[in-house]
């Protein structure tokens, strides 16, 4: 440890008063804001990373991180707080903690942890803030939606038109009536074919 004084002149006299009698640096230890902010977002979650500067290894694995953030409108007492489970410089919001539509902003700041008993610090400064906003997942158009209806109605229609020209070459060939039995595959494709009409008449 150092022996820590300060020393002056008061009324033409040389004084000296010892502030710290033993001073640790190792315990009073506070480090510069975390630098370069940035923030990804996708529809599971959003994350936060940064970097840190003038901060020697020995205490890079050993710091702590706090996270706030709240919506940009809002004061920071309003923020929320995350604590990474782990000393690397990054956190992950998920998506269920943001609002859809609405603006965030965010800010970090670090010290030693507090489960550290070589060194001891005070919280640095906040970094500076980055903004962020929930990726929902897109919808699927109207123009799609139609799409994929039309190729599941493919087989059936496929189905109904191979089966109304089977019976109609039976027919045919053995020359005999139609019985209201075999009329069955005409009335299948003309109910397909009114489902097709019906959705085009409804776009």
């Amino acid at each position: 440890g150092y022996r820590v004084s300060l020393q002056g002149n008061f009324f033409g006299r040389s004084h000296r008063h010892v502030t710290f009698p033993e001073y640790n640096p190792r315990e009073h230890i506070k480090l510069d804001p975390p630098l370069s902010l940035q923030s990804n977002t996708t529809a599971s979650k959003c994350q936060i990373w940064w970097s840190l500067w003038n901060v020697p290894w020995y205490l890079a694995e050993i710091l702590q991180y706090e996270l706030q953030y709240k919506e940009y409108s809002m004061s920071w007492e309003m923020a929320l707080n995350k604590t990474p489970s782990s000393s690397l410089p990054q956190i992950d919001i998920e998506a269920t903690e943001l609002r859809s539509g609405v603006a965030y902003v965010a800010r970090v700041r670090c010290k030693v942890s507090e489960n550290e008993n070589s060194y001891h610090s005070q919280w640095s400064e906040w970094s500076h803030t980055t903004v962020f906003q929930r990726a929902d997942v897109p919808k699927l158009s109207e123009k799609i939606l139609y799409t994929r209806t039309m190729q599941l109605l493919f087989i059936p229609l496929s189905f109904g038109t191979l089966l109304y020209l089977f019976w109609n070459c039976k027919l045919s060939s053995s020359g005999q009536k139609a019985s209201p039995a075999l009329t069955f595959p005409r009335q299948l494709l003309s109910f397909s074919h009114s489902i097709v009409c019906t959705m085009g008449i409804s776009r």
